[in-house]
């Protein structure tokens, strides 16, 4: 296992490196001027140069990233064009926000979804099974912005139950949870579709194997077959996809916290994005890179951990 690990944190390195790469490139394709964006489209072009010049923008692509690349190294992920603050202290006041957001979310839709998915598995072509299928099949495929927008038409708008905007700062987070109803169902919806899926048709691949039909001969109860036997095996391809589903509740989270003027990692990408502040797109990028390699890694051991049969051979 140590050396798989080994290899593991070998590979996830190169992938990180990949991603800002090719992120570096596609930055710097963008139409656009950063430099303009800082000064406005009426400034001078002594004063455009000047900032150029300062910035190291008119150094060839490759050299530019490399001096990026170096810094990120000593952990400094540059500075803010316009929020003129350093982008590891945004990253360092967003991240929290974000993952409480994005984990709570997660885990709430883990928890709902695995009974949901046995329950469908066992109920399987009945009334309730298809009103279950219905309702996910909206939720997935509802875009999570207009999913938002809804919520906060009916229990904001209308019932006046939660605010449209999400707390701003940490005491708010703790203070008034209220305001964080909203965003939490808007993710959570959207990944709990997937996951009950996913598990429904993973416990029904389940049921029909040998081993399943073994026990059934042999007397085991029928509840002991279906938490026993069946539900175990078929959380092993659900592990893997929370694993891979780490990138797509980040990019969520992006949208969620945009709707919401959630004050997480998302929100502070998406405000880049608009003034082409490309060391904080650089900065979010690399996060969630890690973030994507580490949550893969760790669907990994735990894949270990629920099925005995699988070891890693260094």
């Amino acid at each position: 296992m140590i050396g798989y690990l080994i290899r593991r944190l070998f590979q996830a390195i190169i992938v990180v490196i990949g991603v800002t790469i090719i992120t570096f490139i596609l930055l710097h394709l963008l139409p656009g001027n950063p430099i303009r964006a800082i000064l406005g489209t009426h400034a001078s072009l002594q004063a455009v140069k000047q900032l150029t010049d300062q910035y190291g923008f008119n150094k060839p692509l490759p050299v530019q990233y490399f001096i990026w690349l170096g810094n990120l190294i000593h952990l400094n992920f540059g500075f803010s064009y316009k929020q003129n603050q350093p982008v590891l202290a945004l990253l360092g006041q967003r991240i929290p926000k974000t993952l409480f957001l994005v984990g709570v979310s997660l885990i709430l839709a883990i928890l709902l979804a695995i009974p949901a998915g046995m329950w469908q598995s066992v109920r399987r072509n009945k009334p309730d099974d298809y009103v279950g299928t219905g309702l996910i099949f909206i939720f997935y495929s509802m875009p999570t912005f207009w999913l938002g927008l809804l919520l906060i038409v009916v229990f904001s708008e209308y019932l006046n139950w939660f605010p449209s905007e999400a707390p701003q700062d940490q005491l708010s987070l703790v203070s008034q949870l209220n305001g964080m109803v909203l965003p939490i169902v808007t993710l959570t919806l959207v990944t709990l579709a997937l996951f009950t899926r996913y598990m429904r048709s993973s416990m029904l691949e389940q049921s029909i194997q040998d081993y399943v039909r073994t026990a059934r001969a042999k007397g085991v109860s029928r509840r002991a077959v279906l938490f026993k036997h069946i539900l175990r095996n078929a959380l092993i391809p659900v592990i893997t996809l929370i694993g891979l589903s780490i990138p797509g509740v980040l990019s969520g989270a992006v949208v969620t916290e945009t709707v919401f003027n959630y004050p997480g990692m998302g929100l502070l990408f998406y405000q880049a994005a608009e003034a082409d502040d490309f060391p904080v797109l650089l900065g979010v990028t690399v996060v969630v890179a890690v973030a994507t390699v580490v949550g893969n890694l760790i669907a990994d051991i735990l894949y270990a951990v629920v099925d005995p049969r699988i070891r890693y051979v260094s």
